[in-house]
């Protein structure tokens, strides 16, 4: 899914506040360093006191700090190109009657991309109750950058699928896709995570 690009929401500026905006952009590198990336999240409990003494809306500055939590989002994206072939897998993993599969890797000149379908018994109620927007994320190594592209479903099937750049090689040996559920921009997992390996 393509991110629309930014549209200065005013051409309104007064440059009075540049030295501030400097210091504010400062201030976000020293505290990306300090906390070596992991930024984290004040407590609400800290946020209301700031709030308070600042004059501000508890849920505008949240908003804000969860915003720094999402600096991975905004990088620049690689959009698959040159397509070259398709890759066969079929590799598998079954979890409390759910299948897990990635069947094949779409290769690119710049990128690859990876399909996990999830399949269930349609006719079992229990498993019915699956949110048919489950999101997983998707980690090789420190060599790949993974990002979902969403994905759908319809009862008893999801399909999410994911871009990796730089594509992988062609030997896939030794490679292992580890797919985490959670939620969007959310730390806590669900606690389901596996590993399929590719050879």
């Amino acid at each position: 899914m393509k991110r629309l690009p930014f549209e200065r929401p005013t051409n309104y500026y007064d440059e009075r506040l540049f030295p501030i905006d400097e210091k504010i952009c400062s201030l976000l590198n020293e505290r990306k360093e300090l906390s070596n990336q992991n930024p984290g999240c004040p407590p609400n409990e800290i946020i209301s006191n700031w709030a308070g003494k600042y004059g501000f809306y508890e849920e505008y500055l949240q908003t804000l700090f969860s915003t720094m939590r999402q600096e991975d989002y905004f990088k620049p994206r690689i959009e698959p190109s040159e397509f070259i072939k398709h890759v066969p897998v079929f590799k598998t993993f079954e979890n409390e009657g759910i299948m897990y599969t990635v069947t094949f890797v779409r290769q690119y000149s710049n990128a690859s991309v990876i399909y996990l379908y999830i399949d269930w018994d349609a006719t079992n109620n229990a498993l019915n109750d699956l949110d048919n927007h489950r999101f997983f994320e998707l980690s090789i190594d420190d060599t790949f950058d993974c990002r979902s592209e969403g994905g759908g479903g319809t009862q008893g099937h999801i399909s999410n699928n994911f871009i990796v750049s730089p594509p992988l090689p062609d030997h896939f040996s030794g490679i292992e896709l580890v797919f985490k559920e959670g939620l969007p921009f959310s730390d806590n997992p669900t606690g389901l995570e596996f590993v399929i390996q590719l050879d």
